[in-house]
């Protein structure tokens, strides 16, 4: 009996380590087909826009505005909106497009396998 308990309790870890591995290794996100050509989509609780600038490319930024921390809220004509001053980041780079901010989103890592998207 005193063998099997170290094996047990060895065994939990390791399914957990699994279960968290099974998940790509990042969170995920969203389906490719979610994400509009020529747009994209902010993801709140994950603090990220995706973006498709063109098809099959896909692009991720910090949500929160470089000008004064406020969350991007859409993606509109090809730019990502900040609805506190109208800040504009556009979105195949995240360069400013319109002020007042004066500085790009911050570049988000994702992975895309297949047609999932995922948190790197």
């Amino acid at each position: 009996a005193p063998g099997n308990a170290p094996g047990s309790a060895q065994g939990e870890p390791s399914a957990g380590a699994a279960a968290g591995g099974g998940a790509g290794g990042g969170q995920a996100l969203a389906q490719t087909a979610d994400i509009p050509v020529g747009g994209g989509k902010v993801f709140k609780d994950q603090k990220v826009v995706v973006t498709q600038p063109m098809a099959g490319q896909f692009k991720a930024f910090s949500a929160t505005c470089t000008h004064q921390g406020c969350s991007v809220a859409t993606v509109k004509d090809g730019n990502i909106v900040c609805p506190c001053h109208q800040s504009l980041f556009k979105i195949s780079d995240g360069t400013v497009a319109g002020g007042p901010a004066t500085r790009p989103l911050a570049a988000a890592k994702i992975a895309v396998e297949g047609d999932k998207i995922t948190l790197a």
